[in-house]
Formats: C-alpha cells, structure tokens, sequence
C-alpha cells in the first residue's frame, strides 16, 4: 500500500467515508479540508487534519512539501448541479481551477497515484438513460462540464508523467455508514433521501418532486442509488488495482438499476413509518429523465463487489443516521 495519501476534501460526506475505510485498512491519510461543507468530528480515526483551501497554494505546497504524498485521493469540490447552472463560475474555480493547481503540485512532487471524485453528469443525456463508460461525454450543466474538464486535465497530465489515475464517476450517493458514525451531515443538503428522512422527522415541512412528466414508467426522475459504504469501497479497490499496475482508467460507481423518486419515497415511508408530506413541482434545469449506470468495468478491474446493493438498506441507514442527527 502506499506510503502517504492525502485526501482532499476528506472531511465531506463521501471523503469521510473514505477516509475512515483507508485508516481501517491499515493507511494513515492526510486530509486537506476547509471544512465550509465538512465536519472536524468526522475523522473519527484522528486522521491528521489540514485546515485550508484548495485555492491556498502555499498552504498546499507546504502539505506536499512535509509529507511527500505518493498518492492523492481528490474529493474537494462544488456538487450541486441546478446550482452550478446559475453560478458557473464558482463550479470552474472550486472544480476546475483547484484540480489545476492540484496537479501541478502532483507533478512537482511526484505523485505516482491519484483517484478523481468526478460523476456520471459528464454523461448528460445518455441513451435510453443508461451510461457506459463508452456513452458520449455531453455534460448539460456547469458541474458536469467542470468535473469533464477536471478529467482530461488528469488524462492528459498522466500521458506526459508518471502518474496513473483512476477516475470514479458517481451515480447518485446515498445512505451512511451502517454502524451511525457518519453520513450526510450538511442541513441544507439536496440528497433525496436525505431531504425525505427529514421530511420525515419533521425537520422539513415537505419534500418536492422536481417534474412528474418525465418518460418513465411513473413520470418522475429515475436514478441509480448507491449505498455510501459501497462508494467507499470502491476507491479502496481502485487504489489497489493502482498499486498492482493497473493502468489509468475511468470507472462508473452504479448498482446498474435505477429507482424513481416516487420509489424512493415510497422506500422512505415504509421504513419509518410516516407519511410525508409531497409536493409536485416543475422540472429542474439540468436535470435528465433517467441516469443509471453500466458497471461491468469496476468489478473486472477492481474486484469490487457491492454490499449494500438495495434501495431498503440504503433508506434504513440513512434512517438510522437522520434519527441519531435529530437526537432520537
């Protein structure tokens, strides 16, 4: 395994995860974090901390300097995509711009391994709604446009130095960690299955449904949910598949099935036993009928193989996590 990892955004919902898995896999990673959307408190290993933005260059040479990183794990970034469409800039400099200066420093150093957080919205509207890592790169909206940009910048630093990636694109992250000792934690999160929990806590008046009219058996938006514990998991498998030789690569993070939000929430009601209140509301911009996941090449490369691969575990975690939030 590697001698020193950072891990930027490590402090994040998934970056946590993450983190947590390496240092129980024996890695002791260093993270890089401004906290603006993570949480001290959630390297629950006392995995060294770094306090500074991305964009502090001296800061961040200062971290690469001292510990002589052979591997960076890059998670730090802007994710909401119906933001983004109204502030594309902030998705160009948090994503785009960081993962720039990132690089550079992975080059001065010597960085021999690096995993990309980047998303299945570099597929914009794939046919027939399914996404193989052949599917056309056609980004509808400034987060995935960024995340793009932020690849072949990685594609094309790994072709001119001695450097192998993997880069992870996420279907759509949802859950915790099945013990309660993390998960999504920032109160004004978009998840859905979040928003539906609290909903059902009685933390959020209502959950919405953004477009009943799409073409989907049930009209609402189809995607591929994906346990965050399996997430994890699969940038342990890259970074093996990393230390054995295994070439840079591009990798979609899916269950290969997708569920509508009326199922979701549907799912949500079940397991907790309350009714929620639902209202219907436009389409949101940016966003397509159905985003799910061809994901035959993690497991052929990687070994990966999903644990939690179904819609009642991962609502029935992120329960369990939302009720330990709210104190009950």
């Amino acid at each position: 395994m590697p001698a020193s990892v950072l891990v930027t955004g490590g402090c994040g919902y998934i970056g946590s995860h993450v983190t947590r898995q390496l240092s129980e896999s024996g890695l002791r990673p260093v993270i890089y974090d401004n906290l603006s959307t993570g949480f001290r408190d959630a390297l629950i290993h006392d995995e060294e901390l770094i306090e500074a933005d991305l964009n502090d260059r001296d800061a961040l040479d200062d971290a690469f300097r001292r510990h002589r990183f052979d591997t960076v794990l890059h998670f730090a970034a802007a994710i909401v995509a119906p933001e983004s469409v109204s502030q594309p800039l902030k998705y160009y400099g948090t994503n785009t711009r960081n993962t720039l200066g990132l690089l550079e420093l992975c080059v001065k150093y010597g960085v021999r391994r690096f995993i990309f957080s980047s998303t299945a919205a570099v597929y914009g509207y794939p046919e027939g709604g399914v996404a193989s890592e052949e599917s056309q790169l056609a980004p509808i909206n400034p987060y995935g446009t960024s995340k793009l940009m932020s690849e072949w910048m990685l594609r094309d630093t790994a072709a001119a130095h001695n450097l192998n990636y993997v880069a992870l694109r996420y279907f759509n992250v949802a859950g915790a960690d099945p013990l309660a000792r993390m998960g999504q934690r920032t109160p004004e999160a978009t998840h859905l299955i979040k928003v539906a929990c609290q909903a059902a806590l009685g933390l959020r008046d209502h959950v919405c449904i953004y477009g009943t009219d799409y073409g989907t058996p049930d009209g609402t938006g189809v995607r591929d949910y994906i346990h965050i514990e399996d997430l994890a998991a699969a940038h342990v498998h890259a970074l093996e598949y990393l230390e054995q030789g295994g070439a840079s690569t591009a990798i979609n993070v899916g269950y290969g099935r997708g569920s509508s939000v009326r199922e979701v929430l549907a799912m949500v009601k079940a397991i907790s036993g309350i009714d929620i209140k639902v209202v219907e509301a436009s389409r949101r911009p940016g966003d397509p009928d159905s985003l799910v996941a061809r994901a035959d090449r993690i497991r052929q490369l990687t070994g990966w193989n999903p644990r939690y691969a179904d819609l009642a575990t991962i609502v029935a975690d992120a329960w369990r996590w939302e009720s330990k939030l709210a104190g009950l």
